[in-house]
């Protein structure tokens, strides 16, 4: 096991990677979350509709995120994610190392992810 956590630590593009695509999905669940529906759901709790993405690129250990920000057509849709992911990156590259190493299933991924980025997910499906 050890051998094989050594492989994916060196093989910086798969960890970069790993590490983009969750902050991706943690940006598109936070949407979902604020506007209370998943893009094209119809539902009666909805508080808005999406207005497409704006690039934002983050330099982090691992590499250069290259990620597409939501936005919502009011405008007052803000990610919290980052901020919170500068203060905990050290903390979340390695518990999704760790994670991906342990084949850990998807409620551990979950609780831990919300536990480093202090934000909590609902079950619902991100559309991307």
């Amino acid at each position: 096991m050890s051998e094989l956590k050594a492989i994916i630590g060196q093989d910086d593009d798969l960890i970069r990677g790993i590490v983009q695509i969750t902050v991706q999905e943690f940006l598109e669940a936070e949407m979902n979350e604020a506007l209370g529906a998943t893009k094209s759901e119809r539902s009666d709790g909805r508080l808005g509709y999406r207005s497409g993405h704006y690039p934002r690129k983050r330099i982090t250990r691992v590499g250069t995120l290259e990620l597409r920000v939501p936005q919502d057509r009011q405008g007052r849709f803000s990610t919290e994610i980052f901020s919170r992911y500068q203060r905990n990156e050290k903390a979340l590259v390695s518990a999704l190392l760790e994670m991906y190493v342990q084949g850990v299933s998807t409620r551990k991924i979950k609780a831990i992810s919300e536990e480093l980025c202090g934000h909590e997910f609902s079950p619902a499906p991100s559309a991307t």
